[in-house]
C-alpha cells in the first residue's frame, strides 16, 4: 500500500492552492481562522464561487455536471480548503441529498433540483431528527399521507441546523405503519416556503440559533416529490448518512485548527508547558492516525480494490479529536476563552490588551458546541457497535 502522492497529484494540489487562495475572499478567511461568526451571506458567497468554477460539487461525477474527481483528488480539494480559511461547504446540499437524488432520484427530478445546489443557489436543509427520534430515527414519526397527487404532512423536525436559513428540505417521513419501523419510511422533498411549514430557532449557550425546530401543518407536498419509491427511504437514508459520517470526521480541518491552537497556546505562554505540549503532541498524533486512515481508505479506491467501511469509525475518531483540541484551546486561553459578545468581537475589543486576542473569543463557545459531535449523524454509542458487528460479525 503506497500511501504517497504522485507527481500528477501534488500537481493538482497545487493547482487547486492557488485556485483557492486567488479566489476566496480574505474577509472570509480571516473570520474563519479567528472562528468568527459567519453569517448566510459569507457562506452562500463561497459556495457561489465554487458553484461557477463547478466544484461546489466536487465529488459529483461528469455526468451529473461535477468535475469527476478520484478519492484522492477530492481529499486534496477539501485540505487546501481547509488550510486556506475557506468556509465548509454546507453538506445539506451538495453532499447529502445530490447524491441521493443521482442515485434514486428520476431523470426529471435531478434535471429539476441537482442545477440549483451545484451553483450554491439553493439551499437545502436535513429533516431527520425529532424530539422522540435521534439516535433511534426508525422511530420516526412525522407523517406523510397520501391524497391522491399529493401527500399530506403533519409533524415536526428538530436539531434542523441552519434550518431558518433553508429553502428546501430532506424529510424522513412516516407513509406506513405496518411491518418493522423502518419498511414504512419515505424520503420526501419539500418546500420551506410551503403554507403550514413553521421554523422555529433554538437558541445555544453560545447565544447561536445554529439549530431549529421545524413544524408541518397540513403541508401539501406534490407526489412527484417522493424520491424513489414510497416505503424505502430507510434505504435511501442509510446510503446519505454514509457521506455525513466521513464528512463529520473531517480531518483536514482539524490539521487547520490544529495549527491555531498552537499559535493560541505560544501566545498565551503554555506552550512551553510539557505537560501541556504533551496534550497537544498526543493530539496531532491521533490526527495524523486519523489521516492515515482516511488515506489508506482512498488507497484502497484507487487501486481499484473493496474499499474499507469505515464511515462509523471515521466518525466517532474523528468527532472525538475535534471536541479534544476545542477543549485545549480553552484551557490554553483560560478568562480569555469566555467572553462571547459578537459586537464586541466583530470591532475587535480583545486586541486591545494584554492575552486578549480576537481569535480567543468563542473558544469556550466553540467548546460547548462541539459537544454535539459525539452524537449527531448516529450516536458514537451506537457507531461503536456498528464497527463491532461489521468486524467482528
Amino acid at each position: 500500500m503506497d500511501l504517497a502522492f504522485t507527481p500528477d497529484e501534488l500537481a493538482f494540489r497545487d493547482e487547486i492552492r492557488s485556485w483557492v487562495r486567488t479566489h476566496l475572499p480574505e474577509e472570509i478567511a480571516q473570520k474563519v481562522h479567528q472562528a468568527q461568526r459567519l453569517s448566510r451571506e459569507d457562506m452562500q458567497h463561497w459556495a457561489r464561487i465554487l458553484g461557477k468554477k463547478g466544484w461546489l460539487g466536487y465529488g459529483w461525477p461528469k455526468q451529473f455536471g461535477g468535475p469527476g474527481w478520484n478519492a484522492v483528488q477530492k481529499h486534496l480539494f477539501e485540505e487546501e480548503c481547509a488550510l486556506a480559511g475557506a468556509p465548509r461547504i454546507v453538506p445539506f446540499g451538495p453532499v447529502m441529498v445530490a447524491p441521493v437524488i443521482m442515485a434514486f432520484g428520476n431523470a426529471e427530478q435531478q434535471q429539476r433540483f441537482l442545477p440549483g445546489i451545484a451553483s450554491g443557489d439553493v439551499w437545502w436543509s436535513q429533516g431527520y431528527s425529532e424530539p422522540g427520534a435521534g439516535s433511534d430515527l426508525a422511530s420516526l414519526k412525522t407523517r406523510a399521507e397520501r391524497m391522491g397527487d399529493h401527500y399530506l404532512v403533519n409533524g415536526q423536525k428538530t436539531w434542523t441546523t441552519l434550518g431558518q436559513y433553508g429553502d428546501w428540505i430532506f424529510c424522513l417521513v412516516r407513509t406506513s405503519t405496518e411491518g418493522k419501523p423502518q419498511t414504512g419510511i419515505s424520503f420526501l422533498l419539500i418546500d420551506m416556503k410551503s403554507p403550514g411549514v413553521t421554523v422555529r430557532p433554538i437558541q445555544l449557550l453560545d447565544g447561536e440559533c445554529e439549530v431549529n425546530e421545524v413544524w408541518f401543518d397540513n403541508v401539501k407536498v406534490p407526489a412527484e416529490n417522493l424520491i424513489g419509491e414510497e416505503n424505502k427511504g430507510w434505504t435511501y437514508a442509510k446510503h446519505l448518512l454514509s457521506h455525513e459520517r466521513t464528512n463529520i470526521a473531517d480531518v483536514n480541518r482539524a490539521k487547520r485548527e490544529l495549527e491555531r491552537l498552537k499559535r493560541i497556546a505560544k501566545t498565551e505562554g503554555v506552550y512551553d508547558d510539557l505537560r501541556f505540549r504533551d496534550q497537544i503532541a498526543l493530539l496531532e498524533v491521533d490526527i495524523v492516525a486519523l489521516e492515515m486512515l482516511v488515506l489508506r481508505v482512498l488507497s484502497a479506491e484507487k487501486s481499484g480494490k473493496q474499499s474499507l467501511d469505515i464511515a462509523g469509525l471515521l466518525k466517532i475518531r474523528g468527532s472525538e479529536i475535534q471536541q479534544r483540541y476545542t477543549e485545549l484551546m480553552m484551557q490554553a486561553a483560560g478568562p480569555f476563552s469566555l467572553p462571547f459578545i459578537f459586537e464586541a468581537m466583530d470591532a475587535g475589543w480583545q486586541g486591545n490588551f494584554p492575552g486578549g486576542l480576537v481569535a480567543n473569543a468563542p473558544l469556550a463557545a466553540n467548546y460547548f458546541n462541539m459537544r454535539k459531535t459525539t452524537i449527531y449523524g448516529g450516536s458514537n454509542e451506537v457507531q461503536r457497535n456498528i464497527v463491532a458487528q461489521t468486524v467482528l460479525g
